[in-house]
């Protein structure tokens, strides 16, 4: 077997996050294979997110985040089991990296499993819609079945893009959100969760007054 040097243990450490002894023994097991280390370390590291499902995670952080000079603003509740990882600087960048996740790409819910049966239903009748509209406007119609694998790649589109946890991270673009918690959840050793979030927009509900000059100009000079 291989020495395992500091410098080979370092190697693994940047590269995978893992604390310093899981890095050398994955390197023992593997006689230095550092490819063949990390798919060990990352099964540990899910079978450690395994076994914290279905943990409680009652502590963590509700935390702001401002964008743009006021123009954007979040409210995220992350959570995890104890005050000591809640005020550790891995978690806390974890929940500040979250936040500007969702005031960029705007998701509706924080996974699958929130989507309301009612918006599956009315997301479905929309891209059934665009379809029919599709079929009158070239004259073509697609066969039933091609009709519902269209729509289901569609619903599974929106589901990525509307979830949280399936987004892929702007910090960090080879990345999903749900990949990131995992990885932190192994590495801190508690179960890491995203509870809750608000997104606001300056301005977003309000009807906006449109202005037509032309008209308030006549309407002024027949009352003159």
């Amino acid at each position: 077997m291989p020495e395992i040097s500091a410098s080979m243990v370092k190697s693994l450490r940047d590269r995978t996050g893992a604390g310093m002894m899981a890095c050398r023994d994955a390197l023992r097991e593997t006689a230095g294979d550092e490819d063949k280390a990390i798919e060990i370390i990352q099964k540990k590291g899910l079978s450690k997110v395994a076994k914290k499902a279905g943990a409680i995670a009652g502590d963590g952080l509700v935390h702001s985040y401002i964008h743009g000079a006021g123009r954007v603003g979040v409210l995220i509740e992350i959570n995890c089991q104890t005050d000591f990882v809640a005020r550790g600087e891995d978690f806390r960048q974890f929940v500040e990296d979250t936040a500007m996740q969702v005031a960029a790409e705007n998701p509706l819910f924080v996974s699958e499993e929130d989507i309301p049966e009612n918006e599956l239903l009315a997301r479905t009748a929309i891209f059934r819609g665009q379809l029919d509209e599709e079929a009158k406007a070239t004259g073509k119609e697609k066969p039933p079945a091609a009709v519902e694998k269209i729509i289901e790649g569609k619903l599974a589109k929106w589901k990525k893009e509307s979830c949280l946890l399936d987004q892929v991270s702007i910090m960090h673009e080879d990345k999903t959100i749900r990949q990131l918690l995992e990885a932190l959840t192994a590495k801190l050793g508690e179960k890491i969760s995203i509870r809750r979030f608000m997104r606001y927009e300056l301005g977003e509900g309000i009807e906006k007054k449109k202005s037509d000059l032309a008209a308030e100009v006549t309407e002024a000079l027949k009352g003159s």
